[in-house]
């Protein structure tokens, strides 16, 4: 797999191609490589609601397309997506009213079907849901997609400092609120 320096000169160059020419192949380009990782972004700020984070990853593809001459390369071609992606999100939340807070079952993702794991993941995705919007958006960015601090805070428009704060207290809430686990792994490691 090639390195982050590679992908990102890499888009920029099919970033180029788009905006000289008004060349739609190198835009699809672009979009094949992200968006596996918008639509992901997408259904977890959704809940696993794959309809609506397909129809807002379009949404934000359309003004991806629209606005590329707006992209200025302080960013990488990613985050710039991600950010477009997190505006749309927040525009149709304020409109359709979806709560942040409310999860259903198909949230939880299917891990190897052990019962244990099983356990594991749900007891995640609850003490998830335990935390604050802010806390849970921020862990989404930055630990689920693995955004840097600055990453997530340019595509969030958060400073820096209340990035490093969420992620820092969600962290921690998780540690505290999972321990049982820790210890579980533990036990069943030294045994």
């Amino acid at each position: 797999m090639a390195d982050s320096a590679a992908e990102a000169r890499i888009d920029q160059a099919l970033v180029a191609r788009a905006l000289l020419g008004n060349d739609r192949r190198a835009f699809e380009q672009l979009l094949r490589r992200h968006q596996g990782m918008v639509r992901a972004q997408l259904r977890r700020l959704l809940h696993g609601d794959h309809a609506a984070a397909d129809d807002l990853a379009q949404e934000a593809f359309l003004l991806a397309w629209r606005k590329l001459d707006q992209f200025r390369g302080d960013a990488k071609f990613s985050t710039w997506l991600y950010r477009i992606a997190y505006s749309c999100f927040l525009q149709a939340y304020r409109k359709k009213s979806w709560s942040m807070d409310e999860a259903d079952d198909e949230t939880i993702e299917q891990l190897p079907a052990t019962a244990h794991s099983m356990d594991l993941q749900m007891d995640i995705e609850r003490a998830m849901q335990r935390l604050s919007s802010a806390e849970q958006t921020v862990l989404l960015h930055c630990v689920q997609l693995g955004l840097s601090h600055e990453e997530a805070a340019y595509v969030l428009a958060m400073p820096l400092g209340t990035v490093k704060t969420h992620a820092n207290r969600g962290k921690a809430k998780l540690k505290t609120w999972l321990a049982a686990w820790q210890e579980t792994n533990h036990e069943v490691r030294t045994t």
